[in-house]
């Protein structure tokens, strides 16, 4: 699996973990609570992880695994998830949204497939007839979350390559979750 998932999790915990004011006599160590994304540790794993990402290097799944599980004891993980797979869509969701709706369902469905496999090294799940409609099963990501949270990681990354690919896009709702005790995940336009 790519390296750039990894490094986007970090980024998005390191933003979101950065104060929106500090004072200039603000002594950050006692007014704030020590924050994991302002952590030396993250600094240098997202500096490893950048160089990984530009020679195309990939991680392992138990890497992924780790990350997934740093996540979720966050009260703010589900929101992680969603900005991760919305960055990692990429500037390639963006397109023209001029084209039919029709089509333009079908160029973002070719889009999250493809990205997904680029992204993960595997198939993740496929899109069922009509709208706009993703199944997965046994998903690494799941087996690493007994709460489903990094679900959102899909859900992000459909709802912005569908915002990219047609005009007034539908929202993105995980209808189904293994990880609630589901047959299979899917997402799909609400």
């Amino acid at each position: 699996m790519s390296a750039q998932v990894a490094l986007t999790i970090l980024e998005v915990i390191q933003t979101s973990d950065r104060p929106f004011e500090v004072f200039e006599e603000e002594d950050t160590s006692v007014t704030m609570p020590r924050r994991l994304g302002l952590s030396d540790v993250v600094a240098r794993r997202i500096q490893d992880y950048q160089e990984e990402t530009k020679r195309g290097s990939k991680i392992s799944d138990e890497e992924l695994s780790d990350l997934v599980r740093l996540v979720i004891r966050r009260p703010d993980s589900r929101s992680v998830f969603l900005e991760c797979g919305a960055r990692l869509a990429g500037k390639a969701s963006l397109q023209p949204k001029f084209l039919p709706r029709k089509m333009g369902l079908a160029l973002a469905k070719r889009r999250v497939r493809k990205r997904l496999q680029t992204l993960f090294g595997r198939r993740i799940g496929g899109f069922a007839d009509g709208g706009f409609v993703l199944e997965g099963r046994s998903l690494l990501f799941i087996q690493s979350d007994a709460g489903g949270d990094a679900c959102s990681l899909v859900s992000g990354l459909c709802a912005a390559t569908l915002n990219g690919a047609i005009s007034d896009p539908p929202s993105i709702a995980h209808i189904a979750c293994e990880a609630r005790g589901d047959a299979y995940c899917r997402w799909g336009s609400a």
